[in-house]
């Protein structure tokens, strides 16, 4: 089996995979990484996002020899403290009801607000509009996402 040199959450980690296997295994599975989550497996609903090179993507259909010498963030690695404006809004604002799907929905929410600091309520749907909450708390991930646009 290959190695794969991987830089996750600014540390260089490796592991030996084989090289169809989903980067969300490896993240879970082989490097403990376990903030994201598997939702669907087909890259539908969002539980799995995390970031490459800055934008959010669905780890888990992307097989961990695509990755190559890209920069992947985790939700573990979003900040140091849990200190970003959308974790914060996210508190201020009770997102969460299950929580499942948060991880995804925060780092979706966060690779808009790198792109569009300031976006407005349809640039915020619109973008978030693909990732699923099976608690139907869509109302306050809008409102979170505006907060924490408001502190950027």
């Amino acid at each position: 089996m290959p190695v794969y040199n991987l830089q996750i959450n600014g540390h260089q980690l490796t592991a030996d995979v084989a090289e169809d296997t989903p980067l969300l295994w490896v993240l879970r599975d082989h490097l403990g990484l376990v903030g994201t989550k598997y939702g669907c497996g087909i890259a539908q609903c969002g539980a799995c996002t995390v970031h490459m090179n800055g934008t959010a993507i669905r780890s888990c259909s992307l097989p961990v020899s695509a990755v190559k010498t890209a920069v992947i963030t985790t939700i573990e690695g979003l900040s140091a403290n849990g200190d970003h404006p959308l974790q914060l809004a996210w508190d201020e604002i009770d997102v969460p009801q299950c929580g499942y799907c948060q991880a995804g929905q925060i780092m979706t929410a966060a690779a808009l607000l790198k792109r569009n600091p300031h976006p407005t309520i349809k640039e915020i749907e619109d973008t978030m509009h693909g990732n699923i909450c099976r608690c139907g708390a869509y109302h306050r991930i809008r409102e979170a996402v505006k907060l924490a646009s408001t502190k950027i």
